[in-house]
């Protein structure tokens, strides 16, 4: 009796597979990017709450890392950041190279080693609990914050001579400014318990 060769039937597994592989690709590609517009877009939405008003801006920057998980999401913040430095106008002030020398770029770089943080602790996370993405967000938070404010004090102390004491670089980078981000650490917790499921949904697909 002749044998039935499964070569071809295997070759087809591995093309499929091959196909999959690409369109999750894809997706990622497509999400990073939808990520990093609303990170943009974000830096422009002002909540008007007295003394400091905040953007939305941190809120997706933590959602690209719970949502796309650690490397994506800082890429996503990374890119944004790039398209800012290369000259377009994405910042808050704008955009161009010189950003580099703004006080306040410590809190761009804090936003992607955030992203990455605090995705790559949900990623291990087999069942996520509201509360324990809340304290995730909050240990984002102080990553933000402790790069902002280092990065703030050496270029104002060091760099630009503006300087600042460390007493009215915690009230005006920290106390003033960190209620509506604590805010949105729970937000961000909320939409994550809402949208993670789906996005997974859409992956194993």
């Amino acid at each position: 009796m002749e044998k039935i060769s499964c070569e071809p039937e295997k070759a087809a597994g591995r093309d499929r597979q091959s196909i999959a592989g690409r369109k999750i690709s894809t997706q990622d590609m497509v999400l990073c990017g939808v990520f990093t517009t609303l990170i943009a877009v974000g830096a422009f939405i002002k909540v008007p709450v007295p003394v400091v008003p905040f953007t939305l801006q941190f809120l997706f920057t933590m959602l690209a890392g719970l949502l796309l998980g650690g490397r994506k999401g800082a890429l996503s913040v990374g890119i944004y950041i790039l398209l800012g430095l290369i000259g377009l106008p994405v910042f808050a002030e704008g955009g161009g190279l010189w950003y580099i020398w703004k006080p306040s770029f410590g809190y761009l770089l804090g936003f992607m080693l955030a992203a990455y943080v605090t995705g790559r602790m949900v990623e291990r996370r087999e069942r996520l609990v509201t509360g324990w993405v809340i304290a995730v967000n909050f240990l984002g938070l102080f990553i933000v914050y402790a790069a902002g404010m280092i990065y703030y004090y050496v270029i104002c102390n060091y760099v630009i001579d503006t300087p600042i004491a460390v007493g009215p670089l915690f009230l005006y980078c920290f106390v003033l400014a960190v209620p509506g981000d604590i805010c949105l650490c729970i937000l961000a917790a909320l939409l994550t318990a809402k949208v993670k499921p789906v996005l997974d949904r859409m992956a194993d697909r």
